[in-house]
């Protein structure tokens, strides 16, 4: 369980971190945040921001303990994970992602990284559908087939 975790800490540094925290960190306009715009606009943005790592924490250690494996696609659970979160969408740790994306940019009132949310959306639809469902399909049969049929693979 130990190097699963230390395996899954030290691919969210890289994948997630560098998509969800380092790029919108580069693209945002380094001014200070303006005052100006309602607090709630903020109060809002690090609510997603929090709320998007947890989502992202609480899948990775899904997959660790529960699925055997790390998000790393190159080191992918053995086990269908089909419990917390995953009950209510196929793809929680990209809903996490988007979330934290979202919430800087209404943090920091950022057009250029709600522009990046939406080509990280578009690149994350094509890896779900032309490599994830092919792959689970393959790897969990008639299992990942009942899952895709009763959990929807985004939120609706």
């Amino acid at each position: 369980m130990f190097w699963r975790l230390l395996k899954t800490a030290i691919f969210s540094m890289v994948a997630p971190g560098t998509v969800g925290v380092l790029v919108p960190q580069l693209l945002r306009d380094h001014r200070s945040v303006n005052l100006a715009v309602p607090f709630a606009l903020h109060l809002l943005g690090l609510l997603l921001l929090t709320c998007g790592v947890a989502i992202y924490l609480w899948c990775a250690w899904d997959f660790a303990a529960k699925g055997l494996g790390t998000p790393s696609p190159i080191d992918a659970p053995k086990v269908l994970v089909i419990r917390g979160l995953y009950r209510f969408t196929r793809n929680p740790m990209y809903v996490g992602v988007s979330a934290m994306i979202l919430g800087q940019a209404l943090f920091y009132e950022s057009l250029a990284i709600a522009i990046y949310l939406c080509a990280v959306i578009t690149a994350f639809h094509l890896f779900v559908r032309l490599y994830e469902e092919p792959t689970l399909t393959r790897l969990f049969g008639a299992q990942y087939q009942e899952y895709r049929r009763n959990v929807p693979r985004w939120l609706v």
